[in-house]
């Protein structure tokens, strides 16, 4: 078998590490730390250790990510790249897609927006929303910061109690709008929304605010596919809004395989490509 790339999305709390070999991904795996060196190095220790593989097994590092600025030298001793965080994107969300052509949003702890034409990469802009948002408003009004525990809640959350439809402001279906579509995002909420109905309004107006922006970004450009990448696409509740949008704009939201992973994943794809990258 042939020696392993790694790719190493190094954050500043959490990294994500895949191993690609032969155009397969192998043993994704994350770690948080306290900083990101620790983590980076924590997370390719873990890697190593869980998969039974020495350094000699490795060909390659390649690390991206905003935490990847922090490592000025190889990663034990290993040939070691950096790669642009856009274009990594961009390579994982078309090999976990299949498609050339797409916008790929990026959703962690903000969100980012990527138009990609083939090899081109061109960086759209981005939202101060995303899973910090969602993280910082369950703790004021949860009292919670986990997002496991938000999704567990919000499994068991009412809407209706949060939302307010255009079903609720009108007696008929509006041009373009059909009666559950979203008129106000926590517009209905009274005392008698529960907890859970708060964690599900709370990851409804995240995800729709970035769907909803993803698609209205994309009318100028004419794309209709949206390859939907980062943390935020783990949480189960995540599709089912993007399933409501998609008859809403008459789009198709995308969550590839391994989309929590696909950043580091596409740092490890551009080794041997045309050469971008820096070299420590």
């Amino acid at each position: 078998m042939s020696k392993r790339v790694i790719g190493i999305d190094v954050g500043m709390s959490t990294t994500k590490i895949v191993g690609v070999c032969d155009g397969e991904v192998i043993a994704p795996t994350r770690i948080k730390a306290m900083d990101p060196v620790t983590s980076l190095y924590g997370a390719f220790g873990k890697y190593l250790y869980d998969n039974n593989i020495s350094l000699t097994d490795i060909e390659k590092v390649m690390l991206t990510g905003v935490g990847a600025e922090y490592v000025d030298k190889c990663v034990y001793g290993l040939p070691t790249e950096r790669v642009g965080e856009f274009e990594a994107d961009a390579l994982g969300a078309q090999f976990g897609s299949g498609l050339s052509n797409m916008i790929v949003v990026s959703m962690g702890t903000g969100t980012t927006l990527i138009e990609v034409r083939g090899q081109e990469v061109k960086h759209l802009g981005g939202l101060g929303i995303g899973g910090g948002t969602l993280i910082g408003m369950a703790q004021l009004l949860l009292g919670t910061n986990d997002v496991s525990q938000i999704a567990q809640m919000a499994d068991k959350g009412n809407l209706a109690n949060i939302n307010l439809n255009i079903g609720d402001i009108s007696a008929r279906p509006l041009p373009g709008l059909p009666m559950d579509a979203t008129a106000s995002l926590f517009g209905n909420v009274d005392n008698l929304a529960s907890p859970e109905d708060i964690a599900l309004g709370l990851i409804w107006t995240v995800v729709q605010t970035i769907g909803s922006t993803t698609v209205l970004t994309s009318r100028s450009n004419g794309f209709k596919e949206f390859v939907m990448i980062g943390n935020l696409t783990k949480i189960p509740q995540t599709k089912w809004v993007f399933d409501s949008l998609e008859p809403l704009y008459g789009v198709h939201f995308i969550i590839p395989k391994h989309s929590e992973f696909c950043t580091a994943i596409g740092a490890a794809l551009k080794h041997g490509m045309p050469r971008e990258e820096q070299t420590l």
